[in-house]
Formats: structure tokens, C-alpha cells, sequence
């Protein structure tokens, strides 16, 4: 059966404000909606372990979040993520990053996380994020000394997406820029419009619209 590892933040708040935050469930739920229909397994796992903060867990409507967010396996594990110490990556065949604001303070900066997703990626593994979850991408640097990212195109969460919300003065850094300036290419489209990019094993999607379409698309490259 293959397996993905999806790294959550243990991160509580937008940025420095005391605004809840962590990972935005649906990115996390529409993702995992197309894991599961695969027959793929999944572990939820943290820097720190333990219970992963969720927001946009009400949203009316949602069908697919809700259906998940009730299931008692989902429960189990969002409450008690694994720490990222007790992960063996050679056990998993993915790793996705979901959004939120939260990972932005955490997993966008840690060695750890990075260490660990490089050796995947290294390995033959693929990569997949949506919205803010590539910037869990930035810190990962492989053997040969260069970022992951310098030879990708990507796309992520825009300006315009950030304005639109109204965060732009309460993030920690623009996720835009720093993808500009990190990756080979940036790409975006009208803000809230689905967007996937892939390149190799490495697939993103711009914001909460396309999490359906990166879990899609990474179930795809697994087949």
C-alpha cells in the first residue's frame, strides 16, 4: 500500500497576531479526500508532535471537509501527529505540505523537515503542496549543495490572494516573493482560480481551490 506523509504545523496563530491559525483544513481534507479514494495510507506528522491546530473547519457547505473532519482515524491522528524524530521517510512514497498561515512560522524555516524531505526527494520520492504549503519547500537543500527549488517551477499563495484576505501586514514574509526569488519559475492565475503546476515530482498548487487537483495529481504520479 503506499503511503504519504503529510506534514502539519504545530504553529497556533497567524503569524506573531493572536489570530487562531494553524493548517487550513480544507487544503488538508480535499487533498486527503483523493488519497484515500486512491487506497493510500497517510500519517500526520509535526515538528513537535502531538495536536496539529486546524482553522476553516466550519465552513458551510463543504461536504468533503466535513465528511473528514468527522472521520474518528482523522481525529486520532491530527490529535497525536507523530513528531517529525520518529519519522523514517524510505517508509513513505510522498510528502504533501497543506496551507494555512501557520507553517509560514515553522516549517518554512526548519532544518529538521527540510533534512528529511530532501532525502525523499533524493530517493526518487515525490513532492506535493498547495496554497502556503510550499513554502515548506523553500528551506530544502539537496546533496549537491543547491535549494530544490532553483531548478523547479512552482506556484503558491499570491500578493493578490494575500490582499484579498487581508493579510499582507500579518504574515511573516510574502510567500510570493520568496518563491519568485527562490524557484526557476513562479507562476500564478487570477487570485482563487485552481492552479496545478508539476514539474518531475515536484507538484503545487496556488491556493485553497486547487487542493483537490494537487492530491488528484500527486495519487497520479503514484499510480
Amino acid at each position: 500500500m503506499k503511503k504519504v506523509l503529510i506534514f502539519v504545523t504545530n504553529h497556533a496563530t497567524l503569524g506573531e497576531t493572536g489570530e487562531p491559525n494553524g493548517t487550513f483544513a480544507p487544503e488538508l481534507t480535499h487533498a486527503l479526500k483523493e488519497i484515500l479514494n486512491a487506497g493510500f495510507d497517510y500519517d500526520l506528522v509535526s515538528i513537535n508532535g502531538g495536536k496539529a491546530p486546524l482553522y476553516g473547519t466550519d465552513i458551510e457547505g463543504d461536504e468533503v471537509n466535513r465528511e473528514i473532519l468527522a472521520d474518528d482515524a482523522f481525529q486520532n491522528r491530527i490529535n497525536n501527529t507523530l513528531p517529525v524524530s520518529a519519522v523514517r521517510v524510505e517508509d513513505y512514497d510522498a510528502i504533501f505540505y497543506p496551507g494555512g498561515f501557520g507553517l509560514l512560522s515553522d516549517l518554512a524555516t526548519n532544518d529538521a523537515v527540510a533534512r528529511l524531505s530532501a532525502q525523499h526527494y533524493e530517493g526518487g520520492g515525490v513532492l506535493a503542496a498547495v496554497c502556503h504549503g510550499p513554502a515548506g519547500l523553500l528551506p530544502i537543500t539537496l546533496s549537491n549543495g543547491e535549494k530544490l527549488l532553483a531548478s523547479k517551477a512552482v506556484t503558491g499563495f499570491t500578493r493578490e490572494e494575500e490582499v484579498d484576505y487581508g493579510t499582507l501586514d500579518k504574515i511573516p514574509f510574502l510567500l510570493e516573493e520568496a518563491l519568485a526569488r527562490t524557484a526557476r519559475r513562479y507562476s500564478k492565475v487570477q487570485p482563487w482560480q485552481e492552479l496545478v503546476v508539476e514539474d518531475d515530482r515536484v507538484i503545487t498548487g496556488q491556493n485553497p481551490a486547487s487542493a483537490h487537483a494537487v492530491g488528484a495529481a500527486l495519487v497520479q504520479r503514484l499510480a
